[in-house]
């Protein structure tokens, strides 16, 4: 679908939060399905597993076990869904690909540790194409690979350091809908953007807290208007940025009690004596999200990992034509006093 010409942004308001933390311990990362069905990535200490959840807050069950046998996962870092809805999973301590179907049924996996092409080391954010190849942040040795679904290595590119199409700990990535490469340069702290042969683009962002700067970001999405969005977690905000990458707005955490929550703390008295006493002001806030997802209908999705559970916002935006667009100012100055 093509972009539009402009974009006339009503606003982003919050909609609503999912989980809690006795059903997202931890969630680390999303993948979207069909019928507001969603993929919830969690891991801690002992714990590695998918929990299947709805847009209306429902439990679907979960899967994953902890090992370092086929089909078992023990430091998982991002999960994505295939058409069909087959998941993939990296683990950056297994340095593997895993493939199961949305039952938790294991498939396949690809991936060996190393630093030759076609090796992992510390495997984070994932990708698909338009083709259904895999895109893979191959971490520690700070380079992007491309695989068939099959773990057959297309292409790699990238090395250790600051320059035009280099890296230092790489995380998450994103394909947008032209083909274009998104990769969240971790310790660089700024996102890169490459075509899909490698070649660099363009780069955005610097050390920092203010706006436009990063702190550490971990992922990078973007929607059908050519939006792009950075989770920037030293930061505990998310950024908006147009499609030439100006800044535009932030998410820093808006959250009510989920249904879920509502349910759990009407029947349980303990938790709502704590509530009871507690400043609500910074339970609204982001605490070190980790991941975001955008779906058709303008959701924005942000794992809020530090409090268990996932914030979603919804967009409002109007497709402009050029005709609706005023000729361009020769100033952004309007008046002078």
């Amino acid at each position: 679908m093509p972009r539009p010409y402009g974009l006339l942004r009503a606003g982003f308001p919050y909609l609503k939060s999912l989980g809690m933390r006795r059903l997202t311990n931890f969630p680390i990362d999303i993948a979207l399905g069909a019928e507001g069905w969603m993929y919830v990535l969690c891991r801690q200490d002992g714990t590695a597993l998918v929990r299947k959840y709805s847009f209306e807050d429902e439990d679907g069950g979960n899967f994953g076990d902890v090992g370092d046998d086929e089909g078992k996962l023990q430091w998982p870092v991002s999960i994505i869904a295939d058409s069909e809805e087959n998941l993939f999973i990296s683990d950056e301590a297994l340095n593997r690909i895993s493939c199961f179907s949305s039952d938790g049924e294991f498939i396949s996996s690809f991936g060996e540790y190393g630093a030759e092409k076609g090796q992992l080391d510390r495997p984070a954010g994932l990708a698909f194409d338009a083709e259904k190849n895999v895109y893979v942040v191959d971490s520690k040795n700070h380079r992007l690979q491309k695989f068939t679904k099959n773990g057959e290595l297309i292409l790699s590119w990238g090395s250790h350091g600051d320059g035009e199409g280099q890296f230092d700990l790489p995380w998450g990535i994103t394909v947008d809908e032209l083909g274009d490469v998104y990769v969240a340069d971790w310790r660089n702290d700024r996102v890169q953007k490459f075509t899909s042969d490698g070649d660099f683009i363009m780069e955005f962002g610097q050390s920092g807290a203010g706006d436009g700067e990063f702190n550490r970001p971990t992922d990078v999405t973007v929607d059908s208007d050519g939006d792009i969005y950075v989770c920037d977690r030293g930061n505990n905000r998310v950024q908006l940025f147009n499609e030439e990458a100006g800044y535009v707005d932030k998410f820093v955490g808006d959250a009510t009690l989920s249904q879920v929550a509502r349910e759990y703390m009407m029947t349980n008295a303990s938790p709502n004596r704590i509530r009871d006493m507690a400043v609500l002001e910074p339970q609204k806030l982001l605490r070190q999200p980790r991941s975001i997802a955008v779906d058709p209908g303008g959701h924005l999705f942000i794992t809020d990992t530090g409090s268990y559970r996932i914030q979603v916002y919804q967009k409002e935006a109007i497709h402009l034509e050029p005709h609706q667009f005023a000729p361009p100012m020769r100033s952004v100055t309007l008046h002078q006093e």
